[in-house]
């Protein structure tokens, strides 16, 4: 139980990394609380992780939903442990078609949202916490289609840098876990259905071990991140990818 009497939030926390991250949380004695954006999946990953875990509906880019979701925990908890600042996504276009729209919406979620999830836990997060930002082995390669949210994440990469020193005074640790190609609904979400099967082989033929990675997988990793057992770990990025990004 390595994180009895400790309190997590999992942003993005209702489907692929974000919700094994959050069982794995829960399953480890922490007070879990995970925010999605529809509340359907929302109630159904409150319902997959028990253990008293408690839904917000929020959107990480809305700084009003967060002040929401803060003033909750506030309320129920009093303090955070665990910061797990996990929503994000984004699509594929090329240069050429990139839109307003396009950039905005990405780089809301993954670079704006980030910035005031972490700021706004600030009041709340324990000296000695821990924050962890999902990252992606995509910030350090190049990938034909996906320039958008492939330099969201570099950024995320930074803020990881730049932030551990910002907070050193309250020993506050940030680091970031990069996932090589994990099998979550948001990467089968990238092609239409009937091409889900030639991106997974295609992807799994990039990984030396042959195979994509888990939710499951990324969740230890982020757990490892999150406790002590990481206690002098600082500013990284944790690359959980099967070797992808070491080739």
């Amino acid at each position: 139980m390595k994180l009895a009497g400790k309190t997590a939030l999992v942003t993005g926390g209702t489907s692929g990394i974000g919700l094994a991250t959050a069982q794995e949380f829960a399953r480890q004695g922490a007070k879990v609380f995970i925010t999605g954006r529809r509340q359907a999946e929302l109630d159904a990953a409150v319902e997959a992780i028990g253990h008293g875990v408690v839904g917000m509906r929020a959107d990480s880019a809305d700084l009003a939903d967060l002040d929401r979701v803060y003033a909750e925990i506030a309320q129920r908890s009093g303090q955070l442990d665990v910061l797990f600042a996990n929503a994000g996504g984004g699509d594929m276009l090329p240069l050429g078609a990139i839109t307003e729209e396009h950039f905005d919406r990405i780089f809301g979620t993954n670079v704006r949202g980030v910035v005031f999830t972490v700021q706004k836990a600030l009041p709340l997060l324990k000296d000695g916490a821990s924050i962890i930002l999902t990252g992606s082995t995509v910030s350090i390669q190049g990938t034909e289609n996906f320039s958008v949210y492939s330099a969201s994440k570099a950024a995320v990469r930074n803020f990881a840098r730049s932030w551990l020193l910002d907070l050193k005074a309250r020993r506050i640790r940030v680091n970031v876990v990069s996932p090589g190609p994990i099998a979550t609904p948001g990467l089968a979400g990238l092609v239409p259905v009937e091409q889900k099967d030639g991106l997974y082989g295609h992807l799994a033929s990039l990984v030396p071990m042959g195979r994509l990675g888990e939710p499951a997988e990324i969740a230890k990793s982020v757990l490892f991140l999150a406790t002590d057992d990481s206690s002098f770990v600082n500013g990284i990025e944790l690359f959980v990818d099967g070797g992808a990004a070491q080739i």
